[in-house]
C-alpha cells in the first residue's frame, strides 16, 4: 500500500472507522494519521486493486513482541461495493500466506467485534477458532456495548 492507494482509499478508511461498527479507532483521525497506524506501523501493508480502485486492504504485524513475536495480527477492510465479492477472503488467504513468509507461526485477531457476524463466519470458515470472549468491549454506534471476540488459528505445520 502506497501513500497514492492509501490516498484513494482514505474515504472508504474515514467511513469506516466513522461508524463506529467494526473498528476501535478514533473517528477523528486525520488521514495521515490513519496512514501511519495502517501503513508504517505494521510490517506490511497490502492493497487489493481492480482497474485501479482500492476494493480492500490488510496489514499485517507481529501481535506482541520478544518470545510473543511468533504470532501475527492482521487487520482488513473492504469498500462497500467489493463486499460479498470474496475481497476479505482473498486478502486472509494473502496474509496467512505472508505471516508463513516473514516466519509467523500463528495468526491472532485480538477484537472482533461480535456483531460482525459476516466477518466472525469468514474468518471461521478460514480456519480460526473463537478463543475468548471480552464481554461489552465494543461500544457500537447503532449497538451500544457488544462483546470482541478473541480469534486465533496456528498455521505452522
Amino acid at each position: 500500500m502506497t501513500p497514492e492507494l492509501f490516498s484513494r482509499f482514505w474515504p472508504v478508511f474515514s467511513a469506516i472507522i466513522q461508524a463506529e461498527e467494526t473498528y476501535a479507532f478514533d473517528s477523528g483521525l486525520t488521514e495521515q494519521q490513519a496512514f501511519d497506524l495502517w501503513c508504517t506501523l505494521p510490517a506490511e501493508t497490502y492493497a487489493a486493486l481492480a482497474d485501479g480502485v482500492v476494493l480492500g486492504t490488510y496489514y499485517i504485524k507481529a501481535n506482541a513482541s520478544g518470545p510473543g513475536a511468533h504470532v501475527s495480527n492482521c487487520g482488513y477492510m473492504v469498500a462497500d461495493a467489493a463486499r460479498g465479492k470474496g475481497v476479505a477472503k482473498a486478502l486472509c488467504q494473502h496474509s496467512k500466506q505472508r505471516a508463513l513468509a516473514l516466519g509467523f507461526k500463528a495468526m491472532q485477531f485480538n477484537a472482533v467485534v461480535s456483531s460482525n457476524t459476516v466477518a466472525v463466519a469468514l474468518w471461521q470458515k478460514l480456519g480460526f477458532e473463537v478463543i475468548g470472549r471480552v464481554p461489552k468491549a465494543y461500544r457500537h454506534k447503532q449497538l451500544g456495548f457488544v462483546d470482541t471476540l478473541v480469534m486465533y488459528q496456528w498455521l505452522a505445520e
